[in-house]
């Protein structure tokens, strides 16, 4: 059976011009010229993807994948605006609310099938895609019927797939949801005014990033970004407010998850206030080491990010990396670390 394609365009030449390229393609192509009939042709037609302008009367891009998102059976279509504006400011605001990628004007044949062809692999991947987090939540998820309803609403959203290095959010946008990541790694960084980063956090499967920001009913306070490809579901805040209304037993963990945070970002502010180079690197390795639940010696990290980390130059990283490995308590390979002795770091004197 052919694919699906809903493209929404007001643009008729632009419109026109993609239905005959996907219907060579051979797909099954549905055309809206304003936003209010594309949500009507999604509904009703369910595609397997969905092309739409931003820019258009009645009611723009935004409107539609706000409206969509809503609707449980079209949320979890892969969404991709079409775009004259490359702005940051319009593509964090569209990544933010769910869309799954960009395309912008003006773009050729191939541009516009390898796009559609890359979103609906993806799709087939994450219908296969079975997470633990969504399984187990086992810090969350128990016979209470909030937190059973917070499981089902995780299980609904659509995962959003960064690219290593991609940005998930900035430093002082609004707190839209909350995320949890379902596979991969992500750090955390604050600036310093004079440019350097302070990393605040690495943070892997099952956890939740933005927590205090949504809490606070505030921006978020570092800037998130992938440290290698990952997953993550984003849980907007009109549907998680609701719950923390409804069910105490909801805020009372994510209040919870929010103290040990605080407590973990307490303890690195001490370590960075007292503690030596050496000892300052030892716990950084081990707070990476026990993110795999001691199961994984080896870790890859860049000499740029343990230093953000440990709060140190990278000059003195290499130094005490070298330092370490002569003393037999790693071993290092580019940019991959492997504990050899766990238990001299964690004695390591101050």
């Amino acid at each position: 059976m052919n694919k699906k394609v809903l493209i929404i365009e007001d643009n008729n030449d632009i419109r026109e011009n993609v239905v005959e390229i996907l219907e060579l393609a051979n797909y099954e192509v549905y055309e809206a010229n304003n936003g209010k009939k594309g949500v009507d042709l999604a509904v009703k037609n369910l595609p397997d993807i969905i092309l739409c302008d931003i820019m258009m009367p009645e009611l723009d891009g935004y409107g539609v994948l706000y409206m969509l998102n809503k609707n449980p059976e079209t949320a979890t279509i892969p969404f991709i605006f079409l775009t004259a504006k490359a702005e940051r400011v319009d593509l964090r605001k569209g990544m933010e609310m769910g869309a799954d990628d960009y395309l912008t004007k003006p773009f050729d044949d191939m541009d516009l099938l390898n796009a559609i062809e890359s979103r609906l692999k993806k799709k087939v991947i994450q219908k296969n895609f079975y997470s633990k987090s969504l399984d187990n939540l086992s810090t969350l998820v128990s016979k209470n019927n909030g937190l059973a309803e917070l499981k089902k609403i995780i299980q609904e959203r659509k995962y959003r797939q960064f690219k290593k290095n991609q940005v998930i959010y900035y430093e002082g946008d609004k707190g839209n949801g909350l995320y949890l990541i379902l596979s991969g790694r992500v750090k955390t960084i604050k600036l310093a005014e004079d440019g350097r980063e302070l990393m605040t956090g690495i943070y892997v499967a099952d956890n939740y990033l933005g927590i205090h920001a949504m809490l606070a009913n505030e921006a978020y306070s570092d800037t998130a970004t992938a440290l290698e490809d990952s997953s993550l579901c984003l849980i907007p805040k009109d549907l998680l407010e609701p719950l923390l209304n409804l069910y105490p037993d909801v805020a009372r963990e994510f209040i919870k998850l929010l103290a040990s945070d605080i407590r973990e970002k307490e303890d690195q502010l001490l370590q960075l206030a007292y503690h030596s180079v050496r000892k300052r690197m030892a716990e950084a390795m081990l707070r990476l080491h026990k993110q795999h639940d001691g199961n994984i010696e080896s870790f890859k990290i860049t000499r740029e990010d343990l230093a953000a980390m440990a709060g140190m130059a990278t000059e003195t990283v290499s130094r005490t990396l070298s330092d370490f490995k002569d003393e037999g308590l790693i071993d290092k390979k580019g940019s991959t670390i492997t504990i050899l002795d766990a238990v001299r770091l964690s004695k390591m004197k101050n």
